[in-house]
């Protein structure tokens, strides 16, 4: 089989094959609004479906874990140790540690003057809309630099193709 070269011209010629290839563009978007529109409305409505579908057996589930924890509760002292095995599943205590916080602000500052920064959690990272400000210059003394180049960009309208 012969190689076919295919030649580097543009396949546009003129401004307005530029605008033609827009409007089908737009057209195209348009259509794929229309599909995932289609498909959110229908995800929503499986979603509310099987949500009415679960209903009952969450309500079940809350009424029953309800009784489960008022027994144990009220038999703990029938558990050897902290939890008590059944045939279908286990139950039992656990010891659960919470730290509760009130004024943030004044709990940091605590923090740092007893010496308790291990407790502090903070994350650096390079703000590069602030760096981008420095001179070429200051941004290479850093290790770092600047990229500048022209970025191809479109916009369609399709207001005027809904028109």
């Amino acid at each position: 089989m012969a190689r076919v070269r295919i030649p580097d011209e543009p396949v546009l010629k003129s401004w307005d094959d530029v605008n033609l290839n827009l409007k089908e563009i737009a057209e195209c978007e348009i259509e794929i609004e229309k599909i995932q529109g289609e498909m959110n409305r229908r995800i929503s409505d499986v979603k509310l479906e099987a949500e009415m579908d679960a209903k009952p057996y969450k309500e079940s589930i809350k009424t029953l874990e309800k009784q489960v924890k008022n027994f144990v509760e009220s038999n703990r002292a029938d558990l050897k140790g902290k939890t008590k095995f059944l045939n279908f599943g286990k139950t039992g205590f656990r010891k659960s540690t919470k730290i509760v916080l009130r004024k943030v602000d004044n709990i940091i500052r605590n923090l740092k003057s007893f010496g308790m920064v291990d407790c502090i959690k903070i994350k650096e990272s390079v703000n590069k809309d602030v760096l981008k400000k420095y001179t070429d210059a200051d941004i290479a003394k850093i290790g770092a630099s600047k990229k500048v180049e022209d970025v191809f960009w479109y916009e369609v309208d399709k207001e005027k193709l809904k028109a």
